[in-house]
């Protein structure tokens, strides 16, 4: 199933699910690389550090374009209403559904990475 159709409580649940076996995978390997890591262990520590900055950045970006276009459609409904969907939902239920979308798209890059890290880890020895 693709990122973009997952629901909040899905994505977070895998993420729940994957970050515990990738810290594992990393922590036993620091632990048996030592002292003296190979040059695959430090690009494997140098990757860990990189993609969780990608990922807080990718994050926060994403939260803003999201936070961004929601704030344009509300505007654009108190100057343009005749334009704005109707809608039958009560101002509460709007905003739940918004900070959802918010939280939502600042979660998928963390999805992301710690699956796909987890079935690349996975797959290692």
């Amino acid at each position: 199933m693709a990122n973009s159709s997952k629901s909040l409580p899905t994505l977070a649940s895998e993420v729940a699910y994957a970050a515990p076996q990738v810290i594992a995978h990393r922590l036993t390997r620091m632990a048996l690389a030592g002292a003296n890591p190979s040059a695959k262990d430090q690009r494997e520590f140098y990757r860990m550090g990189t993609e969780k900055v990608e990922a807080f950045y990718e994050s926060w970006n994403a939260m803003l374009l999201q936070t961004l276009e929601i704030n344009q459609r509300l505007w654009f409904s108190f100057w343009f209403p005749w334009a704005a969907p109707v809608s039958s939902k009560n101002p509460v239920d709007q905003l739940e559904q918004a900070a959802t979308q918010i939280l939502t798209s600042g979660i998928k890059p963390v999805h992301k990475r710690a699956v796909s890290n987890a079935k690349r880890l996975n797959k290692t020895r």
